[in-house]
């Protein structure tokens, strides 16, 4: 890594996120969602999702990679019990460095901050999706020590409103 890129990753500093950068995490989730085939932005969804977490530390936090008053990355990890590692794992969404600042070491920063949260709290494994058409996503995530799993992820989408519905027939 060349002399300045490590210098330029070694400003920016991973801490907690607030509900003060939620424009900005709004943003970035609606960028993310935008280059992903499986969602569609909404600012609305964004908002409520990452208000879910910010207000409630038990459900999990968003780490952000700052440079000055700038966010340039994000990632939220989601706190779950496994039965499987017989105790409690993270799993990992949303993680974003902002397409101007990639490839200079800060994914690195990021991913290496959720680790070492991981660790310090006794968490066993993190687990992750990424999509299957970025290789790009697949080579970062490997060089980091992830590796392709066995299962393959499914989804049920449940919308609140069909449920209700359902529900008012079989009355």
């Amino acid at each position: 890594m060349p002399q300045d890129t490590l210098e330029k990753s070694n400003q920016a500093r991973v801490e907690p996120a607030t509900l003060s950068d939620l424009p900005q995490l709004i943003q970035m989730a609606m960028d993310l969602f935008e280059m992903e085939g499986d969602f569609e932005p909404s600012h609305e969804k964004q908002e409520r999702g990452l208000k879910l977490i910010l207000e409630e530390p038990s459900r999990g936090r968003i780490l952000v990679l700052r440079n000055d008053d700038l966010i340039i990355g994000m990632v939220n990890i989601l706190f779950t019990i496994s039965t499987a590692e017989g105790g409690l794992v993270l799993i990992l969404e949303d993680f974003f460095i902002h397409p101007a600042h990639r490839g200079q070491g800060y994914g690195s920063k990021l991913l290496e901050a959720v680790r070492e949260f991981a660790l310090t709290k006794d968490f066993r494994r993190i687990t992750l999706l990424t999509d299957k058409i970025s290789e790009e996503s697949q080579r970062f995530f490997t060089k980091n020590g992830f590796a392709f799993s066995k299962m393959i992820p499914m989804r049920l989408h449940l919308e609140p409103e069909a449920t209700h519905s359902l529900e008012s027939e079989e009355e």
